[in-house]
C-alpha cells in the first residue's frame, strides 16, 4: 500500500484509528502535510505526529483522555479498541493475577485523580512489573513533565501502529 496515493476518505479509514478514537489527526496531516512523506512509516509517523502537536491544547488533551486505563474497566469490559486490546494482551495485561490488577487499580485512581487523565505508556517491550514500575515513577512528576510524557507515549504508540499497518 501506498499512503500518498490514498484519496482522503481511504486514508482517514486506513489510518485514523492511529490516534486512539481521534480520526481528526489523520484529517489534519492528508490536508496540511507533503504526502509524498507518507510512503515510509517513520515519514507517515512524522507527519501525524506534526498534525497531532499543531493541535490547540484542548484537543490535545481530549486526545490524552481518549485513551483507557491499562488494565482498568474499559479491558475488563472488552470495551478496548481492537488496537489497543492487542496492545495491552501483548505486554501481558490481560494476563494480571488479582494482586496486580487492584495495583493497576490503585495507580490508575492515583494518577488521574493527580493529572485529570489517564496513564499512558507504549506498552510495546514491557511487561506488567516494568509498566507498574513505570507508573511508580511517573506520579512523581508534575503535571506539565506528565502531559509532555503522555503525548510522548502516543506518538510511540501511533508509530508502532503505523508499522503493522504498513507491514
Amino acid at each position: 500500500m501506498k499512503p500518498s496515493k490514498l484519496n482522503q476518505s481511504d486514508f482517514v479509514q486506513v489510518f485514523g484509528g492511529v490516534y486512539e478514537h481521534s480520526p481528526w489527526v489523520a484529517e489534519t496531516a492528508w490536508v496540511q502535510e507533503d504526502r509524498d512523506n507518507f510512503d515510509s512509516a517513520k515519514g507517515l509517523a512524522a507527519a501525524l505526529s506534526r498534525a497531532m502537536r499543531r493541535a490547540d491544547d484542548g484537543r490535545k488533551l481530549a486526545l490524552i483522555r481518549a485513551h483507557p486505563d491499562l488494565a482498568g474497566k474499559a479491558a475488563l469490559a472488552d470495551e478496548l479498541t481492537q488496537e489497543s486490546r492487542t496492545e495491552q494482551s501483548g505486554a501481558g495485561l490481560d494476563q494480571c493475577t488479582r494482586t496486580e490488577l487492584a495495583d493497576f487499580t490503585k495507580l490508575n485512581n492515583a494518577y488521574t485523580q493527580q493529572f485529570s487523565f489517564p496513564f499512558i505508556i507504549a506498552v510495546k517491550g514491557h511487561n506488567v512489573r516494568s509498566i507498574l514500575a513505570e507508573f511508580r515513577r511517573r506520579l512523581t512528576h508534575d503535571k506539565h513533565q506528565e502531559r509532555a510524557e503522555a503525548l510522548r507515549q502516543i506518538d510511540r504508540i501511533a508509530g508502532y501502529r503505523i508499522e503493522e499497518i504498513l507491514a
